[in-house]
């Protein structure tokens, strides 16, 4: 996984709406990009609908949410139009983005071992690097975390 002070992997994806979304779209200030391992899953839904509901706070300090998972942008508009969020849905079908940024991995649970996306949020600064990192986050109380360090750049 990336460190803070590494150099924010670059990445174009399709997204929600059509088009795509580059991280080289926001150079010059902040962004969040944040990784999930599923659609319309219980902690994924609570992590999208919290970063949504915080979108203002994080456009008042000029740094979009991205959100990124394997889903398809099909699976992404619905998850969108459901929950009615407000962040970024890019899709990463074939894990390249996922792969750079260290998400992409073994993972386990109830016994049964799988490869997937570990939930996991960048915060990456003006100068395009690595500012923070929240590796294997657990949902509460993230979004308010990620806003303060986002304060404190």
């Amino acid at each position: 996984m990336l460190e803070p002070g590494d150099t924010a992997p670059a990445f174009t994806l399709p997204r929600d709406g059509g088009g795509a979304v580059s991280l080289a779209d926001f150079a010059g200030g902040p962004a969040v990009v944040y990784f999930y391992p599923r659609d319309d899953t219980p902690g994924c839904t609570t992590e999208a609908v919290e970063f949504s509901a915080g979108i203002e706070a994080f456009a008042a300090l000029g740094a979009p949410v991205i959100g990124i998972s394997k889903d398809s942008v099909a699976s992404h508009e619905k998850f969108r139009d459901k929950h009615r969020l407000g962040v970024i849905l890019a899709s990463d079908e074939g894990s390249d983005t996922c792969e750079r940024y260290g998400v992409w991995g073994e993972k386990s649970m109830y016994g049964k071992t799988f490869l997937g996306v570990t939930r996991a949020t960048f915060l990456i600064g003006a100068d395009g690097k690595i500012a923070r990192v929240w590796p294997k986050v657990k949902v509460a109380g993230h979004v308010a975390e990620v806003l303060a360090a986002l304060r404190a750049l």
